[in-house]
């Protein structure tokens, strides 16, 4: 039971399941999904896995299937994954909400703060400036399996060999972005293998702060950049330290938030179309499912005090 509440039209219940529970970035959505909650006379509530682990989410989410819940949001891990789980959530009645994972099946809408093309290009202009359009990067993932962290570090790749040939990409890319240890450890290790090493790309909010540690072990401030979206209040020392060069975000509060609103306009029976005004998205242009806007808030050592002071 979710304490004593039940599913019901008068007060909807949202279940909202995320990559990992208890880190920055999740917290701060975890707060959205409160609030939100409060504001419309819902019962919303988050459940983060203890790992990154697509096996836990797929429980998770049977889990709130078994409590019969009206709707469930899931920030994927593994899309494919959960596509037979979330299918049998959806024959049972109930909504599906995904968020960072475009064009997810079995989910009546998935909402992006940003646009791949938009987030990928924005980081790699920001490279190329930075260094220059010279040297080797490294990109790190989430996950290989994460569809958005992977077309991110597509479109920037792409944009990057478009426009700056003299940039050379060190291996692939590396699936650690959501553990701080395995990003610190992977970076020194690229950082030992490759003198030629001059910044790291890290999509997934545990990437940044992982490669800017270890960019700080090594002395290495100045000589290798750091760029990718992470939580302002645990990358803020790193960023005043000049070893965590910044980046941009979207506000995870603010998705926490866009969940309850668009699982509880579903169980009114509202329609979500071409010019629909969502709060916390905007008007709304839908691309199948898709509801993509782009609202990028800049990471440096001018805002990331302001946006700690948030929370987020």
């Amino acid at each position: 039971m979710l304490g004593a509440a039940r599913a019901s039209k008068e007060k909807p219940v949202i279940g909202v399941v995320v990559k990992i529970g208890g880190i920055p970035w999740f917290n701060a959505m975890e707060a959205g999904i409160k609030k939100r909650s409060a504001e419309l006379g819902v019962d919303a509530f988050m459940v983060g896995p203890t790992s990154a682990d697509p096996a836990l989410q797929v429980r998770a989410i049977e889990d709130l299937i078994a409590k019969n819940v009206d709707v469930i949001g899931v920030v994927p891990n593994d899309a494919e994954v959960l596509e037979p789980v979330l299918e049998r959530a959806r024959k049972a009645g109930i909504k599906v909400v995904t968020h960072e994972s475009p064009k997810q099946k079995q989910a009546d809408w998935d909402f992006e703060l940003a646009s791949v093309q938009g987030f990928g290009e924005a980081y790699a202009k920001n490279l190329i400036d930075a260094l220059g359009g010279k040297g080797g990067y490294a990109v790190f993932v989430g996950s290989l399996t994460v569809p958005l962290h992977n077309a991110w570090a597509d479109a920037a790749n792409a944009y990057i060999k478009k426009n700056a040939p003299d940039m050379k990409l060190i291996g692939d890319r590396y699936g650690v972005a959501e553990d701080v240890d395995a990003s610190r450890s992977t970076a020194l290790d690229l950082i030992r293998a490759h003198p030629d090493l001059k910044a790291f790309l890290a999509f997934g909010s545990q990437g940044p702060i992982g490669a800017a540690r270890a960019v700080a072990e090594r002395g290495k401030k100045g000589q290798i950049l750091v760029l990718g979206p992470f939580s302002p209040g645990q990358g803020r020392k790193l960023v005043h330290d000049g070893v965590l060069t910044g980046g941009f975000m979207w506000n995870p509060e603010q998705a926490g938030e866009v969940f309850v609103t668009i699982g509880t306009m579903l169980t009114r029976g509202e329609e979500i179309k071409d010019g629909t005004k969502i709060e916390g998205l905007g008007v709304v242009h839908p691309d199948g499912h898709n509801l993509i806007v782009d609202q990028l808030v800049q990471l440096n050592d001018k805002t990331v005090d302001d946006l700690a002071k948030m929370g987020l």
